[in-house]
């Protein structure tokens, strides 16, 4: 038995009017198509809607028990209409995303809370992941999109750049030069420092090496680490100096001071990045709040 809409929809104007020359006005429709229309649908189902006589139209039992059930099927198509919809427009649904751990104290809650106003019917399923664990991810396509910082050199991923962090000094507070609020690198020549670790974090180590040598020097590495707050907090420790990218003074440690590098100061890129066969619509509605929430960010940071 099949029900057409078309016919459950001239049901219930009908079963409200009780009249069929008001009823089939209210359709769009002439008064024996609408009488059509009525008797096959109680054909199909096998039952009697409507006592008929020439006086009025009334509701059989069956009929008063069918239009109940008709409202809420007519409810739940409209809701399933509006659901598909903004589905497809991007403002329903669920989008998964890895974040590296630093954006949490840096850019992530701004995205977020940017994207949660925007679009308050999408579930986030937030993943926190290193950068080599997240592209795995997302060649798997256990995460649709992921905050991380360049180079990705995949062919199956696009990206998007949404800015540049500054790298910064970290000193303990009881340094000479904690109060400085600019320094040069060749000043901390002598100095003992906590650098990331070369394996986990070559991005980080490596930029920071070269900034070094630029200044004339090659760093004393007392300690290694792989986080951020980890190198921080070793900093305020007193384990030595550091240089971090500008996220790390939202840790605010009362045992750490930062400085701005004097000298041409290098940076760290941040970018968003998705496997390029993914069309979920909520994906490029993020990826625009996210661009727009992150150059907001690093412009007031």
């Amino acid at each position: 038995m099949t029900l057409e809409l078309r016919l459950i929809r001239s049901f219930v104007c009908l079963s409200e009017e009780l009249n069929f020359s008001r009823a089939a006005e209210r359709l769009h429709i002439a008064q024996p198509a609408l009488s059509r229309q009525i008797m096959a649908l109680e054909a199909t189902l096998g039952v009697q809607l409507l006592h008929r006589t020439k006086r009025k139209v009334e509701l059989t039992t069956a009929g008063a028990t069918f239009r109940n059930r008709c409202y809420r099927l007519l409810s739940d198509v409209t809701e399933a209409e509006y659901e598909v919809r903004r589905v497809a427009a991007g403002q329903e649904g669920a989008l998964a995303i890895s974040f590296i751990h630093s954006s949490t104290y840096g850019m992530l809650p701004p995205i977020l809370n940017n994207f949660r106003t925007r679009f308050p019917r999408v579930e986030l399923k937030l993943f926190e992941m290193t950068i080599a664990e997240q592209i795995q991810a997302l060649r798997a396509g256990k995460v649709d999109i992921g905050l991380l910082r360049p180079p990705i050199s995949d062919d199956t991923l696009d990206s998007r750049p949404v800015g540049t962090q500054k790298f910064m000094v970290a000193l303990p507070s009881s340094h000479p030069h904690a109060q400085a609020g600019r320094i040069s690198l060749c000043a901390l020549k002598d100095d003992p420092f906590v650098l990331f670790e070369r394996q986990q974090s070559s991005l980080f180590y490596s930029r920071i090496i070269a900034m070094c040598e630029a200044a004339g020097f090659v760093p004393k590495v007392s300690q290694q680490a792989t986080q951020i707050h980890t190198v921080v907090g070793l900093v305020g420790a007193g384990m030595g100096v550091s240089i971090v990218p500008e996220v790390a003074k939202n840790l605010q440690l009362p045992t750490v001071s930062f400085a701005q590098i004097e000298d041409n100061p290098a940076g760290v890129d941040v970018c968003l990045a998705w496997r390029k066969d993914n069309t979920l619509p909520t994906l490029s509605s993020f990826a625009d709040i996210a661009a727009t929430a992150a150059r907001e960010y690093l412009g007031g940071s």
